[in-house]
């Protein structure tokens, strides 16, 4: 049968989250969400529910390298989202296989600091994300704590907020979105980055409530869905962070498990997507 449509590929390459709040559970949610085709890789496996992690076990550097390229050979996204790595040499393969194939959007979050204030990674892994990874991504989407230990200085305002993502540019990143709800202050401030040299503002009131598990892979999650709906950058920001502050808003009055709940991925889902499939002759025409 001759092929006539293609869906919108995401990838996330992430952690377990069996909860189904955060990981790649929410991030498979989210690009389903909104329309694409979700891949995944698993890079770990946490024992967790709601009320924290109980136990962690690794996934084998090998394993994790065969997932991707065994993908990646078969079903080539448009966009890819990493999440959480924990290790060193984690960075090193994911960085050494992604290398091997075509360029695509790679959305890095850096998931480093626990809701409890602990380093989640070690100094070695730190520098090495910072030397082989930031270089490679196209948007960076730390929270206050994640920037924190990447700018190696403390944020408590909105002008730290400015110190700390211009930093962040200078380790090599090419768009930076630091994400402000960890500031005390009844508004969330978002700051954008951009390759241009411009800052980028986005304000919107906090809402109140335990159902926030999973918040940051949802957000890098959407953003990258809408990158593989061939969105602009700023215009995938822009609609990432309200697709996610929809989510939590709609989740916010529902019980799910003893701690911290998840958010609504499916208040307003979106069918899976077909787009026009183009031979290779056709998308080189398309780009010119």
């Amino acid at each position: 049968m001759q092929k006539e449509y293609i869906y919108p590929i995401a990838m996330t390459i992430a952690g377990f989250d069996g909860s189904g709040g955060a990981g790649i559970q929410a991030d498979i949610k989210t690009f389903s969400a909104l329309g694409c085709f979700a891949t995944s890789v698993l890079t770990a496996l946490p024992i967790q529910n709601t009320q924290g992690v109980q136990a962690i076990y690794a996934i084998p550097d090998r394993a994790i390298q065969e997932q991707i390229r065994v993908l990646l050979s078969d079903i080539f996204p448009k966009a890819i989202k990493i999440g959480m790595v924990h290790t060193a040499t984690l960075v090193d393969v994911i960085v050494e296989t992604l290398s091997e194939y075509p360029k695509v959007p790679l959305i890095f979050d850096p998931v480093m600091v626990a809701s409890s204030g602990h380093r989640l990674v070690q100094d070695a892994t730190v520098a090495t994300i910072v030397e082989k990874l930031i270089p490679k991504t196209d948007l960076i989407t730390p929270n206050i704590d994640e920037a924190a230990v990447l700018a190696e200085m403390k944020i408590s305002s909105l002008d730290d907020m400015y110190i700390a993502g211009e930093r962040i540019l200078k380790l090599g990143a090419t768009n930076v979105l630091l994400k402000g709800g960890h500031l005390q202050s009844s508004t969330l401030t978002s700051l954008y980055f951009d390759n241009q040299g411009k800052v980028h503002s986005y304000e919107s009131a906090k809402l109140e409530t335990n159902n926030l598990h999973g918040t940051g892979c949802t957000l890098s999650s959407a953003i990258t869905s809408f990158l593989a709906r061939d969105f602009p950058m700023e215009s995938a920001i822009v609609a990432g962070q309200c697709y996610t502050y929809k989510a939590i808003k709609n989740g916010m009055d529902v019980l799910t498990g003893k701690g911290r709940g998840p958010l609504n991925h499916f208040f307003d889902p979106e069918k899976l997507i077909k787009n026009a499939f183009l031979s290779e002759s056709e998308q080189d025409q398309k780009n010119r």
